[in-house]
């Protein structure tokens, strides 16, 4: 992964966040680090994916105390595609619980590819996760509901209060997606084969199509991640969406999981729980800070948005978003010092 974060300055996470000047002045300059960045694709397996503009960009920071920051194209609409999974796996673990989500779906990086049928079959049948197509698969059907419909009814609410408006699904995506899905329904079949999906996998997958369909902005993103960056309370409607212990069991899922097989590496470099869609979305977390949206649609070969990756990075550093990063005691208190004499 090519973060370019050669040169930042890395500042504590230890410290709160700048005023929002300072905010607006890193993002800007975020903005412009990573706009340079030409190198990926448009993701095409879905066609309509692939009529994107390759030369859209957004970025927008949301904070927990309700403030909004944006630079580009961050009202663009797009596919929330993969993204839907750490906001699904949430409504889930507030509806059935920690132990059943986590004995059904579990929480380890599978090092594979998202739509790996090889790491099922490789752990008898248990997904690895839910931020890869068969843990997202497994984590859908999990949905309490008597129908489908009234498992979509709780997802699309649900997703639409993390974001603090109604959601739409994008009808030309929805079609398109699912004439070529035939590898989720593959997988959804070999699910239910090891008695991982007790409905009908078919009515499974659909809704899974559906929740990957919906129609967001970098904007949105920003705001989701901010509602699980303040314990489940969305900064702009004050609703409380989750739990705080389900944000803490979610944040842990995408900081192993979230993108994909170079998971290990987005935490190394950035340091934060996020989680990518192959339509160009970015969204990362910064607990109890802000949360962070980003839109651009080329991606690396692992399906992240190459130019959110960048930016992210620059704001992990300038902004002190690292969970890992801290300061040594004696400098802290030089800090402190400085600021009283």
């Amino acid at each position: 992964m090519e973060t370019d974060v050669a040169g930042v300055a890395q500042v504590s996470e230890t410290g709160p966040v700048p005023d929002n000047a300072r905010i607006d002045e890193l993002l800007e300059a975020s903005y412009a680090r990573a706009m340079p960045h030409d190198e990926g694709t448009v993701a095409d397996y879905i066609p309509i994916l692939a009529e994107a503009d390759p030369e859209a960009f957004g970025l927008c920071i949301a904070d927990v105390d309700g403030g909004v920051h944006e630079v580009g194209d961050t009202r663009a609409e797009f596919s929330i595609q993969s993204i839907s999974k750490a906001f699904v796996y949430a409504l889930l673990c507030e509806q059935v619980g920690h132990e059943r989500v986590l004995g059904m779906v579990g929480v380890n990086n599978t090092g594979l590819a998202f739509n790996s049928v090889i790491a099922i079959e490789l752990n008898d049948g248990h997904p690895m996760n839910p931020m890869v197509n068969a843990g997202a698969i497994a984590t859908t059907a999990l949905l309490p509901g008597a129908t489908a419909d009234d498992q979509w009814r709780l997802l699309h609410e649900g997703l639409s209060r993390f974001a603090g408006r109604d959601l739409q699904v994008d009808g030309e995506v929805y079609r398109s997606e699912s004439k070529t899905n035939h590898r989720n329904r593959a997988i959804a079949r070999l699910l239910e084969s090891y008695g991982r999906i007790e409905r009908d996998p078919e009515a499974v997958v659909d809704i899974y199509t559906r929740q990957c369909a919906l129609r967001v902005d970098a904007r949105d993103l920003a705001i989701m991640a901010a509602t699980l960056a303040d314990g489940g309370v969305n900064p702009l409607t004050d609703e409380q969406i989750v739990s705080a212990d389900v944000c803490r069991d979610t944040l842990a899922v995408m900081a192993g999981t979230g993108l994909y097989e170079r998971s290990g590496e987005w935490l190394f470099e950035i340091g934060l729980p996020g989680k990518s869609g192959v339509a160009g979305g970015l969204t990362t977390i910064a607990p109890g800070k802000v949360g962070i949206g980003a839109y651009s649609p080329r991606l690396d070969a692992a399906g992240n948005s190459v130019r959110g990756q960048v930016a992210t990075a620059y704001l992990s550093r300038a902004l002190g978003l690292n969970i890992f990063a801290s300061a040594p005691r004696s400098s802290r208190a030089r800090h402190r010092q400085g600021h009283l004499t």
